[in-house]
């Protein structure tokens, strides 16, 4: 026999070995005969079970709860894990009243304010002074400032007034939510 030949039958042999289902069957029958379970076969891993169950538990205790009020036509959201840290107390409301009116007397009298969110170690607040057309942005968490967002806005002395005393009042209203966010962790 030539190596062509050899070649060719060799070939031919391995083809039917490893595609055929003779492979396929004769595969199947050692493994359950003698209980092998491989990488592809479904295993039981107790420690992955023990983790994913950890996990989702933990999850699920951790999810985020929040309630909203009204106070003056304003909306307070306070954020928490649990439930007794969803609860106003007279110093929010007292707190939220306030900074409201104060806005309103220091900054701009047309304003449309959006949800001041109270967080464990954050406050975030937001609105639209109307007059101007800017949108306002205030934070005492990680991203703490404020921040002012508009389009096309004329600088002139009007503007800068507001910005000045948008700048002021956030000094007011960082002293007074940081206060809040400390009472409110001593409490609860």
């Amino acid at each position: 026999m030539n190596n062509y030949e050899e070649i060719k039958n060799l070939l031919k042999a391995s083809k039917s070995l490893l595609g055929g289902t003779k492979l396929v069957n004769e595969e199947h029958r050692i493994k359950t005969k003698y209980g092998i379970i491989t990488e592809e076969d479904t295993q039981i891993n107790p420690m992955e079970d023990i983790e994913k169950k950890i996990e989702s538990d933990t999850s699920e205790n951790q999810e985020e709860k929040k309630r909203a009020y009204r106070i003056s036509g304003g909306i307070l959201v306070i954020h928490g894990k649990q439930d007794n840290k969803l609860q106003l107390t007279t110093d929010d409301k007292k707190a939220f009243q306030d900074t409201m009116d104060e806005f309103l007397t220091d900054v701009a009298k047309i304003t449309d304010f959006n949800k001041l969110n109270v967080y464990e170690n954050n406050v975030e607040w937001s609105g639209k002074i109307t007059e101007m057309d800017v949108e306002f942005y205030m934070s005492i968490g990680e991203n703490n400032g404020v921040y002012i967002n508009g389009d096309m806005i004329k600088l002139d002395e009007e503007f800068t007034t507001m910005v000045t005393a948008l700048k002021t009042f956030y000094e007011k209203f960082k002293s007074k939510w940081s206060k809040v966010i400390t009472d409110r962790k001593k409490t609860k």
